[in-house]
């Protein structure tokens, strides 16, 4: 059962939900080799057209691996379509990183209507320089002051050493 539109009954603010939620359909990469400078981190989410509300919000966040993967977050891109398929640009009214919690945020301006699929591209300022297997938690947030976070899933990126 999914949850409904609430009002917190000291304030009177709608808590927002989603009705179907996002889906995070893949994570890649255009290096995948230790060191590289400039990749990009691609996260591609499918935002249904059930979803009840509008995309406001996705936070990307490291949650294994050796080394945290800081970012070059002015050369950061959202765009409908996959990263083979790229659409329309989608605006962002914020991108922000926290280096404690490991966690990207990049909220959207306007809103992302439900039933498109969009992908957000992030600039690493170089690849980990050890090799393995890194986690980046991806949880997106609807439009709303007050509003409930669904957790996607595991963005999963493999870093090889070469010889």
């Amino acid at each position: 059962m999914t949850p409904s539109p609430t009002l917190s009954p000291t304030t009177g603010t709608r808590t927002a939900y989603f009705t179907q939620p996002p889906s995070l359909l893949k994570a890649s990469t255009t290096y995948n080799r230790v060191s590289e400078p400039g990749a990009v981190y691609y996260f591609t989410i499918n935002l249904p057209e059930n979803a009840g509300e509008p995309l406001q919000k996705i936070t990307i966040q490291q949650r294994e691996g050796l080394e945290y993967i800081r970012f070059q977050l002015d050369k950061s891109v959202a765009f409908e379509g996959t990263e083979s398929q790229e659409g329309q640009k989608i605006e962002f009214n914020d991108i922000s990183s926290d280096q404690k919690t490991q966690t990207v945020s990049i909220a959207f301006n306007p809103p992302v209507s439900p039933g498109k699929k969009i992908t957000i591209g992030l600039k690493a300022r170089q690849n980990p320089q050890f090799d393995g297997v890194y986690l980046f938690g991806v949880t997106a947030f609807p439009q709303g002051e007050k509003s409930h976070s669904q957790f996607l899933g595991f963005g999963r990126l493999h870093f090889y050493r070469r010889n």
